[in-house]
């Protein structure tokens, strides 16, 4: 699960501390970067220290890519098309059923704390905004769930077959983010690797 760092507080500031920095550049801190297309930005309270109660991310995806599938704990998030089209998927718990939602520049789609969704570009690019009313999002991946998870234990609960599980999700070896991950071959059909992935790097100037 990701999201953890500097938490600021309405306590945090006085009045007598002075101004605190209220700018940054959004393309100064990369969450995760797949390739030039296929990248996304962050800003919470660690950029930020008086942006108390929300968080934001800027994502650019590519057609043949995805947002994996994943759900955040402590904060719900609203994405905003700002180019392209996109399809936001999902999944409510409450009644489970999936739902596929076709979003286009201008129009947002709301996703409630802790419901599983994963965002796939329909357009050859596409760029959204994510707001969060957090101010250190948490994220659990779907990659991590699958590789963490020990074969028996899907074996046990499911009825699948462990070996074949395990030798499944194999090649996922790390938090996805933006799929597919990088492999050391392609299979026949398959769109040339992606990209080496970057973790929370800073844009180089």
């Amino acid at each position: 699960m990701s999201g953890y760092g500097y938490r600021a507080g309405p306590a945090s500031y006085h009045k007598s501390s002075g101004m605190p920095n209220l700018a940054f550049n959004v393309g100064d801190n990369v969450l995760f970067k797949r390739n030039e297309d296929n990248v996304a930005y962050e800003v919470t309270s660690t950029q930020l220290p008086p942006m108390t109660g929300g968080a934001f991310t800027d994502l650019r995806l590519g057609r043949g890519h995805i947002r994996e599938p994943h759900w955040h704990p402590n904060a719900w998030e609203l994405h905003v098309i700002v180019a392209g089209e996109a399809e936001i998927s999902v999944m409510c718990p409450d009644n489970p059923r999936l739902v596929n939602y076709r979003a286009k520049e201008g129009q947002v789609i709301f996703v409630p704390t802790g419901w599983w969704h994963w965002i796939t570009p329909v357009s050859d690019k596409v760029h959204l905004h994510g707001f969060f009313n957090h101010e250190q999002p948490e994220t659990v991946y779907g990659s991590d769930i699958l590789r963490l998870t020990p074969p028996e234990v899907l074996q046990n609960a499911y009825n699948v077959n462990a070996a074949l599980a395990g030798k499944a999700f194999a090649p996922i070896t790390e938090s996805v983010r933006i799929g597919p991950p990088v492999s050391v071959h392609n299979e026949p059909g398959k769109p040339a690797n992606p990209g080496q992935p970057y973790l929370n790097e800073k844009k180089k100037t």
